[in-house]
Parts: C-alpha cells; sequence; structure tokens
C-alpha cells in the first residue's frame, strides 16, 4: 500500500511539472508574439493571459513559478535584459493573487474576472515602480518623486494590457471550463454544476442519481 501511495504521489508530482514547465513555455510565447513598445521602455504583450490562465489550472504554487518563469524568459530572450529580475517577481505575484483569491472565493465562476482584474494591479503597479527606478540610476539629479511621474506615462499602455489580459483570460477558462478532459486534467480547476459562468451560459448540470428500491 504504501508503495502503491508513493508511486501515486510521484506520478501527481511529475505530472504537475510538466505541467508548470508547459505553461511556462506558452507564456514565453505570447509574451514574445507580439510586442508593442510602450513610452516607458517597455513593451505590451500578451502574457498576461497566460500566466492568468496558468493560475487558475495549476493553483498558487506552480501558477506562481509558471507565470515568472515564461515572461521572465521572454524578456531575456526579447532583449530586456533589466526587465528579467521585475518580470519574474511580478509575473509571479500577478498568478499568486489570481490562484489564491479564485480559491479563497470558493472557486465560483463569477469570481474568475474579479481574480483576473486583481491580479493585474501588481503588474500596472509594479511595473510603474520599476521603470521609475531604472530611471533614478540611470539619471542624476533627479529625485525618485520625478521618476515616478515620468515613468507614469507607462501606466497606459499597462492597463491597456491588463484590461485584455484579464479579458481575455477570463473566456479561455470560462470555454476550457466545459471540456470534460480539462476538468479531469485539471481536478481542482472547476465549480459548480448549473451556475452560469461568466461568459454566459449555463454549464452542464450534474448526472440523474438512479433512486434503487430496497428489497423486501
Amino acid at each position: 500500500m504504501e508503495k502503491i501511495i508513493g508511486r501515486t504521489g510521484s506520478k501527481n508530482l511529475t505530472r504537475q511539472l510538466v505541467l508548470t514547465a508547459l505553461f511556462s513555455a506558452l507564456g514565453c510565447v505570447a509574451t514574445m508574439l507580439l510586442q508593442i513598445p510602450s513610452p516607458s521602455g517597455g513593451y505590451m504583450n500578451l502574457g498576461d493571459a497566460v500566466v492568468i490562465l496558468g493560475a487558475f489550472l495549476l493553483g498558487p504554487a506552480y501558477g506562481a513559478i509558471a507565470g515568472g518563469l515564461g515572461p521572465a524568459l521572454a524578456d531575456l530572450l526579447s532583449g530586456y535584459v533589466m526587465y528579467v529580475p521585475a518580470t519574474l517577481i511580478i509575473k509571479a505575484v500577478m498568478a499568486w493573487i489570481a490562484a489564491g483569491l479564485f480559491r479563497t472565493l470558493n472557486k465560483k465562476s463569477w469570481s474568475l474576472p474579479i481574480c483576473a482584474a486583481a491580479a493585474e494591479i501588481p503588474m500596472i503597479v509594479g511595473y510603474w515602480l520599476f521603470d521609475a527606478l531604472l530611471v533614478f540610476f540611470a539619471t542624476s539629479g533627479n529625485t525618485f518623486i520625478f521618476c515616478l511621474i515620468g515613468s507614469a506615462a507607462g501606466i497606459p499602455s499597462n492597463l491597456v494590457q491588463g484590461i485584455f489580459g484579464a479579458a481575455a483570460s477570463t473566456l479561455l477558462a470560462t470555454a476550457l471550463h466545459r471540456s470534460v478532459y480539462v476538468r479531469k486534467a485539471f481536478p481542482s480547476f472547476s465549480w459548480n454544476s448549473g451556475e452560469q459562468a461568466p461568459g454566459g451560459g449555463w454549464k452542464a448540470n450534474p448526472p440523474l442519481r438512479c433512486s434503487h428500491k430496497q428489497e423486501r
């Protein structure tokens, strides 16, 4: 019995690591797929949708690992080396907040857009502060307050990216939940059957149970 339990635990761990690596790769590709330069020196991208979706599917721990590694690798490969440490931390915090809040709200379907929107807050604030630090250390004679004012030019582009990431991840999560395969592959990613999904429509009701009369 102990050997069976040990094999099962090892198999589950291997599966989680494979899925984490998969979402890391998807996050890297999504981040590099479309890059629109922002006024602050960074760039807008599609990676947030994958980061938040991975958080919903993988949970806080593995979601944070995948969410941080993929976009950070994209920054490294794209030549934005100075953003790698910030991206690693910011995206990991994003995923952790999305997954943690999703669990706190009992994984209700209506909580998906709320969790996704909440996860984008540290992205917008985090890159604003990091851009201010880059300006502060790159220039002399400027106070940090002026650096914050100057780096605020990047907030609108990050806000657009955040809105898209939150909306796309919510729609993708809602669509994927309708797949039986996804629900089996990610058993923790579920909500009550018969509850209305955020994008409209109704999920399948639970199967009917047949009652058996007791024999006398």
